[in-house]
């Protein structure tokens, strides 16, 4: 993988619309890390532990299929990929229609490595065909499936009828916190960075900021003169700025989805401080959608609370941090959150009260081995690091004789 990172990069840079940077950087660095990461944990796994007179035996749960998307299309895919091999298991992939060719890759990649035939198997196709297919298939013993919450019900209803294990890893519809002690300077660019990374199709994407209304204009000021330095760029140009750069979205299709959701908000009647729908002025070409911040959002509209999944900001205000709480709680989702304050202890506090799988506490920074996932309708499985594998793995125990 490694030797092939530039192909890897420019693959999924022409698959994604991904700035080619941050194909770089993020989209192909974080895959190769991902790998990584899981042949150090296969070394320092405690794969057998004694309790009491038992032994307690970690095994492999056998074939899994995985099913993934095409927004960071090769780091998901090694997400599952990398922990079914660690724990033993074989595994038969299904990668997003929309972006496969990456997935190839990694195929000559295993193929060149000498893994056993019929251990890594790769099947294209769309989901209402493979994808329902591998789900429901009696010698599947789990799927591994990432993507909408509507696609990832119809995988738990098609392994239900064999009741193997589904782990799902859904949307999110993610708030972050801007607490009344927190310095607006300190906190913009961080804050537009994890709305719009990606353009946007994330599914952990930061899309609510919440801010006090006490202090509403200055946080404005802030968030909105960031906001302003978002630029479209062509994914092929040699752009270094990971932070201000946006690419197109995926398709056509979700394009259209996107800019409907922009013309939703505009007529629930959000304030457009920055954006609209249609093309892009001098981006006639592409699927580009103009970055796009709404003010004076309230908790009930549609731009609060479904998973738009493109280059759209909403900024709600909250009365006290009851209040806040309650907005960042009060949608069908809970995979990601943020919350930044001038005390990393009241930061911590209001974290420990957010039901969502992971919060970024005062922009603490990334962690490829920490676990990752969902509450609620955002899913119900754990990747990455030790819990990323044992989603893999059956527990046996053995009670042995005194």
């Amino acid at each position: 993988l490694a030797i092939r990172f530039e192909e890897i990069a420019d693959t999924i840079s022409a698959e994604v619309g991904s700035p080619k940077s941050f194909a770089q950087m993020v989209q192909a660095g974080l895959a190769l890390g991902e790998w990584e990461n899981f042949a150090a944990l296969i070394e320092s796994y405690e794969w057998e532990e004694t309790v009491g007179n038992s032994l307690v035996i970690s095994e492999p749960i056998g074939v899994v299929g995985a099913i993934t998307p095409w927004n960071y299309p090769l780091y998901l895919i090694i997400c599952k990929v990398a922990p079914a091999l660690a724990s033993g298991c074989t595994i038969v992939l299904k990668p997003s229609e929309i972006t496969p060719l990456n997935a190839y890759i990694l195929a000559e990649v295993i193929h060149e490595a000498g893994l056993p035939a019929g251990v890594f198997n790769l099947v294209p196709g769309n989901g209402p065909v493979v994808g329902a297919a591998i789900s429901a298939h009696p010698d599947v013993d789990m799927v591994s499936f990432t993507g909408s919450g509507r696609s990832g019900a119809e995988v738990m209803k098609a392994g239900a009828a064999t009741v193997k294990r589904v782990g799902l890893e859904l949307g999110g519809k993610s708030a972050n916190v801007i607490l009344d002690d927190a310095d607006p300077a300190a906190v913009a660019m961080g804050a537009l960075f994890a709305a719009f990374l990606n353009s946007g199709q994330t599914c952990s994407a930061l899309s609510r900021i919440l801010i006090p209304e006490s202090r509403k204009d200055e946080f404005l000021d802030a968030i909105l003169g960031e906001a302003a330095l978002m630029k479209l760029v062509d994914p092929k140009a040699d752009e270094p700025d990971i932070f201000h750069a946006l690419g197109p979205m995926s398709s056509k299709a979700h394009q259209d989805r996107v800019n409907a959701f922009i013309q939703k908000g505009i007529d629930e009647g959000a304030t457009l401080a920055l954006g609209g729908p249609g093309q892009p002025e001098g981006f006639e070409k592409g699927f580009y959608v103009n970055p796009t911040v709404f003010v004076d959002v309230t908790p009930d509209m549609a731009i609060a609370q479904e998973e738009i999944f493109g280059p759209v900001l909403s900024i709600l205000t909250y009365t006290d941090e009851e209040n806040a709480l309650e907005i960042a709680n009060g949608t069908i989702y809970g995979l990601h959150g943020a919350v930044q304050s001038g005390s990393d202890e009241r930061a911590i506090a209001f974290a420990r009260r957010m039901r969502t799988g992971a919060v970024d506490v005062n922009s603490g920074g990334f962690n490829p081995v920490a676990p990752f996932g969902g509450y609620k309708q955002s899913g119900n499985t754990r990747e990455r690091g030790r819990w990323g594998l044992e989603e893999f793995l059956e527990t046996k125990s053995l009670q042995l004789p005194g």
